[in-house]
């Protein structure tokens, strides 16, 4: 029995430790980029989808941005193609974009049934919709990849909307240029220009790694807090490489343009939304801006 109380009690306390971050981001927005492994994983996206719910339900406003990438390269593959990629950036063909879009359209709908199965209200869109992202043709190193779009412009009336009325926004990244030519976005790219736009509060990456390391093969190297500028000395120093490079450069990009924090986390840790969000120790990484950390 008293063991039994004992656990109530630390239930209850989790919940008051939680109090001041729930007053404080009541009616803020949290944009959440969703994909890796968290995505392939049913348990693990099940995990997701309920964090993102709860927030919800609790009086933030979040919006879901997701990508497709492992299930995208397993359609490719069904039609006998093989995937490519330069710098990260998946060659997209007419046929590849085809198969794209159809892939996120469908993830995106999974999103919205399991967001609704849990009781909150929902809808799926594309940066297609309502004209929500502009994107002129993107280059690798001056390579042509195809049909991937860099965005130029970002109408978010219809995410506006979507809120207002209490819906939760799940995004798919999608674009158009001028002539009305469909792209494909990067999934952190369009996360990023969508948080800037809204002036969100929180950018949230859920990734495949713990978080962010000055030495990536130095476990003792983690980085649980780091400033928008200190992050650019660690880009401009050499020390970060591969998939991580763009992933910092889109932080420190919505640092420098009014989001107040970017969140670096291993959506392999079940609930490492709530765990980042509402506990004093957090568990991935978190950038701020310098005036943020000189206040602190």
């Amino acid at each position: 029995m008293e063991k039994d109380m004992e656990k109530v009690l630390q239930k209850a306390e989790v919940l008051i430790e939680a109090l001041p971050y729930i007053q404080h981001f009541n009616r803020k927005i949290i944009v959440v980029k969703y994909g890796g492994s968290a995505m392939s994983n049913e348990e693990l996206q099940k995990n997701v989808i309920k964090d993102v719910t709860l927030l919800k339900l609790v009086g933030f406003k979040p919006i879901i941005v997701h990508g497709g990438g492992k299930e995208i390269s397993r359609w490719v593959g069904k039609v006998g193609k093989e995937a490519k990629f330069v710098n990260g950036l998946r060659v997209t063909d007419a046929e590849t974009m085809e198969i794209a879009e159809m892939v996120l359209n469908k993830v995106n709908k999974q999103l919205v049934s399991m967001v609704e199965e849990l009781g909150v209200r929902a809808v799926g869109i594309s940066g297609k919709d309502g004209g929500l992202l502009h994107v002129e043709k993107k280059y690798a190193d001056g390579q042509d990849i195809g049909f991937v779009g860099e965005i130029t412009g970002v109408n978010p009336k219809v995410i506006y909307d979507l809120l207002e009325k209490d819906f939760l926004p799940i995004v798919a990244p999608i674009g158009l240029d001028d002539n009305f030519q469909t792209y494909n976005i990067n999934a952190d790219d369009a996360a990023c220009a969508i948080a800037k736009a809204l002036h969100a509060e929180k950018l949230a990456f859920l990734t495949d790694i713990e978080g962010l390391y000055k030495d990536i093969n130095d476990k003792s190297s983690f980085i649980s807090r780091i400033t928008a500028s200190e992050a650019d000395e660690l880009i401009n120093g050499g020390y970060i490489g591969g998939g991580m490079l763009p992933k910092l450069a889109n932080c420190t990009s919505a640092i420098k343009n009014g989001v107040n924090r970017v969140h670096i986390l291993d959506g392999r840790i079940p609930h490492c939304l709530l765990l980042e969000i509402f506990t004093k120790h957090g568990v991935g990484t978190a950038m701020v801006s310098d005036a943020d950390e000189m206040l602190n």
